[in-house]
């Protein structure tokens, strides 16, 4: 599993690289699921780096989000508990005012990069992100 988080950190690292305008000022607007009717979906190895980082941040479990705020929003400062960690499609997101959604073909390779290594570790596609994160958890 370590290598498995490795590669997809190496991957968020190569998204970074690349020459694709961004400019995420962590308004967190695409953090509100509830309001955006979009939730992030995790590979088993991305949901493996989000739990570690949640761990990292002395936390055992996923928060509540009552308000249908992504679980990973701290509510008393309104950052993201594991920001260098966050998933893929949270580095790639529809908030408009980091410069609008990445085109597909340009993150494509990166996309089956992820789902290669989600059937290395078994898993079965990408799911929701707090059933994934919750799941990842139980594993680490």
């Amino acid at each position: 599993m370590t290598q498995a988080a490795e590669a997809v950190q190496e991957i968020y690292g190569d998204l970074a690289a690349r020459p694709i305008e961004r400019q995420c000022i962590q308004r967190t607007e695409c953090c509100h699921f509830r309001l955006t009717g979009r939730t992030p979906f995790l590979t088993r190895g991305e949901a493996l780096v989000a739990a570690k980082a949640l761990r990292a941040s002395g936390r055992k479990q996923l928060p509540e989000s009552p308000d249908g705020a992504c679980p990973l929003l701290h509510r008393g400062t309104g950052r993201c508990l594991i920001y260098e960690g966050r998933p893929f499609g949270c580095r790639t997101h529809f908030c408009a005012a980091a410069g609008g959604p990445y085109p597909r073909q340009d993150v494509v390779d990166l996309i089956h990069r992820l789902e290669e290594i989600d059937r290395n570790l078994g898993g079965n596609g990408a799911m929701g992100l707090p059933t994934a994160v919750e799941r990842a958890l139980r594993e680490i």
